[in-house]
């Protein structure tokens, strides 16, 4: 099975069984079928599992607009993808956006508040997305089971997609973590209806990110044994190699022994580099592809949505530019600051050919940053196949690009950063041929090299993993995000860069979810 949203068609129906536990949630359409009637069967089951990974991957059941999962925000612009790339992107000097709609250009200018709607969109997004996994988890208890008939096999395989079910908790718990700190939070416990969720803080929920990622090892699938776009071990591990690189951030305290641990259990399951870097973001993308750890799968017919890799495909493109280069239209969105391009040899990828950029008539100076054409272009998306072919969509509309939320380079790194920060049980010379396989892949023309520091780990991330939702988390992470040590174009609203106010390193808890939660404090400096 290529993609598991094949199964959203059958979903209409299924939302009924959700019982959201804030007003903020659209529930539609109306709770008229209970969950006796959904969770009879292990079809039953996967149907509903296919809609906790669609909650990532979509707006809602129908899409591209009517019906959506979240309430308050243009269905178009409230999938999970587009919202947490705005977040982590615009922030940041790999990314500026043309467009005016209300809140898009706080990123850049990091003047933010309370009440941008994108921000709204992503926490409601998240405590969506952690509601429907509670669901899943409460009704599958070996009990559940048990009572309904469900044995054998059958139960297993139930079983397995509970752990699942706890890793995309797990996972968006995470995205909570690391944007926003200190959000509400619930699990399957919880009652369900009107419900007032306690608040967390980051030691407490970086602790129970981590216990649930160890405790649903022994239930997944073993690493690349399951269904494409399906979480496996690995996933589970790489998010654990992710959260403890940062885990200095969110706690206070090192955990780099840990990272070189778990970015070694990926590394050492059998993926491998896809042979071309420029095949990362094709609309085959998917296709004999030994990279992708975990993947948003996105088809152009089966699965139309306004976010996603359609969004970064169409963002991408306007202004003169050669719109059959994307295989998509062009809605003359976002672009790079000069930082980015300047990370490589040359703009044109001679000598690196990560560096993927539209030249001709765009400028690499942004001296207008509602202009399209100031800023390079990245082209790294573009929804035509290897052999040159367009993808599925005959109105050239919607992309077929899977989007990787994991993958091996991103482990490769980890590994690399974590030896030399100190983590134990890797080596320096292993985190070299890493670096080498990476440089090798993109083609790079130097020599290969024979040492690396810290900052050459932040430069190559942003060349192996720009426009794929790291940057801010690394800037953070680098302490170069809010300080004025390091500029970029336009940031905090200056044409050559100013440093903020280091509260910025955290997005604001929603003003109107303050306002409905009395258990809520809002963010320090907001």
């Amino acid at each position: 099975m290529k993609r598991i949203s094949v199964y959203i068609t059958s979903m209409l129906l299924l939302m009924a069984v959700i019982t959201g536990c804030h007003k903020q949630l659209d529930r539609q359409p109306p709770n008229t079928l209970s969950s006796e009637n959904v969770y009879n069967s292990e079809g039953g089951y996967l149907q509903v599992l296919a809609k906790v990974y669609g909650s990532v991957a979509l707006t809602g059941n129908q899409g591209p607009a009517g019906n959506g999962d979240v309430a308050g925000i243009d269905e178009g612009t409230s999938d999970f993808l587009r919202l947490f790339w705005k977040a982590q992107e615009l922030s940041t000097d790999e990314a500026v956006v043309a467009w005016n709609d209300p809140g898009i250009q706080d990123f850049h200018n990091m003047n933010w508040s309370s009440s941008n709607p994108m921000l709204k969109g992503l926490y409601y997004r998240c405590t969506y997305i952690v509601t429907l996994c509670n669901e899943f988890i409460r009704e599958s208890t070996a009990d559940k089971l048990s009572g309904r008939g469900i044995t054998g096999a059958a139960a297993d395989n139930i079983k397995k997609m509970r752990a699942e079910a706890r890793f995309i908790r797990a996972f968006a718990n995470w995205v909570l973590l690391d944007l926003y700190a200190n959000p509400g939070f619930t699990t399957e416990n919880d009652p369900i209806g009107k419900f007032n969720p306690p608040q967390t803080n980051r030691t407490e929920l970086f602790a129970y990110i981590e216990s649930e990622l160890k405790a649903i090892d022994g239930d997944l699938s073993n690493a690349r044994a399951g269904e494409y776009g399906r979480a496996d071990k690995a996933a589970a591990w790489a998010l654990l190699a992710r959260l403890y690189i940062n885990a200095k951030v969110y706690t206070g305290a090192d955990k780099n022994t840990d990272a070189v641990t778990y970015s070694k259990k990926v590394i050492d399951a059998g993926y491998g580099l896809l042979s071309n870097y420029t095949w990362l973001g094709l609309a085959d993308n998917n296709v004999n592809n030994p990279e992708f750890i975990l993947t948003l799968n996105y088809d152009g017919i089966r699965s139309k949505n306004f976010g996603g890799t359609t969004f970064l495909v169409n963002a991408s493109v306007g202004a003169d530019m050669d719109r059959t280069v994307s295989g998509l239209g062009g809605w003359g969105g976002i672009r790079a600051t000069r930082n980015l391009p300047d990370l490589f040899p040359d703009v044109n990828g001679n000598g690196d050919k990560r560096a993927q950029f539209a030249l001709g008539t765009q400028n690499i100076e942004i001296n207008n940053i509602s202009e399209f054409k100031d800023g390079l272009a990245v082209i790294k998306y573009r929804n035509r196949t290897r052999s040159g072919g367009f993808g599925q969509d005959p109105d050239k509309t919607f992309a077929d690009i899977d989007f990787p939320l994991f993958r091996l380079a991103e482990m490769y790194l980890i590994y690399a950063e974590a030896v030399k920060r100190g983590g134990t049980g890797g080596s320096e010379a292993q985190a070299l041929i890493y670096l080498n396989a990476l440089r090798t892949r993109a083609q790079v023309t130097a020599p290969p090299i024979g040492s690396y520091t810290l900052n050459y780990v932040l430069d190559e991330r942003a060349r192996e993993l720009h426009w794929e939702g790291f940057r801010r988390t690394d800037l953070i992470r680098f302490d170069r995000f809010t300080e004025g040590t390091y500029l970029w174009p336009w940031k905090g609203g200056v044409k050559n860069g100013t440093g903020v106010a280091a509260t910025r390193k955290i997005y604001p808890i929603p003003d109107s979810e303050i306002a409905a939660n009395p258990n809520l404090k809002q963010n320090l400096g907001y």
